[in-house]
C-alpha cells in the first residue's frame, strides 16, 4: 500500500509551449481569482499564469513560500554593461496554491542552484549585490548587479565601482589556470 498520493499529470490544456529539451518537474494550480491558472516548474524555468514565456531560474531574484502562497519577484534588465547586466526588481507576483505538491520545493531548489556567487558591496551612495548565476545552455556564469533602492544607479562613479566589483568577482570565480 502506497503511503503517498500520486500527483495527477499536468492536463494537456495547461501545458505551456515547452522547448524540445524542456521537461516538467512540478506544477500547481493557482486559485485566488485574479491569479487563476497553472504554475509549471521545468528544468529551464518557471511558467506563470498569463505569461507567454517562461522565467528562467536565473531571472528570479526572489521566491518566498508562505505555506499557502508563492511570491515570485522577477528581475528586470535596467542596463547592459560590459560583461554584466544591471537588474532591478519587477513587481512581485503572488499565487495562492491550495494543492502545491512539489512546486515550492522545486522553485526554491532551482533558484538557489542557479546562484554560484553572491555578495553585497558598498558603492558610492548605497550598495549593490553582485551575482554570478548558472544559466541553462550557457557556459560559465552570467553576471548581474542589483543596486539597493536609492542607490544612484546611473552615476558614473557607481557604475565604475560596479564594473570593478564584477571584474573582481569574475577573477575570484574563474577556474584556476594551473588545474
Amino acid at each position: 500500500m502506497a503511503l503517498f498520493r500520486r500527483r495527477p499529470k499536468l492536463p494537456a490544456a495547461d501545458r505551456p509551449p515547452l522547448a524540445a529539451d524542456e521537461r516538467v518537474l512540478a506544477w500547481a494550480a493557482a486559485g485566488n481569482g485574479e491569479g487563476d491558472g497553472v504554475l509549471v516548474a521545468t528544468n529551464l524555468g518557471l511558467w506563470l499564469p498569463g505569461r507567454a514565456h517562461r522565467l528562467g531560474w536565473h531571472d528570479i531574484l526572489k521566491a518566498v513560500w508562505s505555506g499557502r502562497e508563492l511570491t515570485v519577484t522577477p528581475a528586470e534588465q535596467v542596463a547592459e554593461r560590459d560583461g554584466y547586466l544591471v537588474v532591478a526588481d519587477r513587481p512581485a507576483e503572488t499565487y495562492l496554491l491550495l494543492d502545491p505538491g512539489d512546486l515550492p520545493h522545486q522553485v526554491r531548489a532551482r533558484v538557489t542552484r542557479s546562484v554560484a556567487y553572491t555578495q553585497i558591496h558598498p558603492v558610492p551612495g548605497g550598495a549593490g549585490r553582485v551575482v554570478g548565476r548558472r544559466v541553462a545552455g550557457v557556459d560559465g556564469l552570467t553576471w548581474t548587479v542589483r543596486f539597493d533602492p536609492g542607490t544612484p544607479a546611473d552615476d558614473a562613479e557607481v557604475l565604475a565601482e560596479a564594473d570593478r566589483l564584477v571584474a573582481a568577482a569574475r577573477a575570484a570565480t574563474a577556474p584556476d589556470a594551473t588545474d
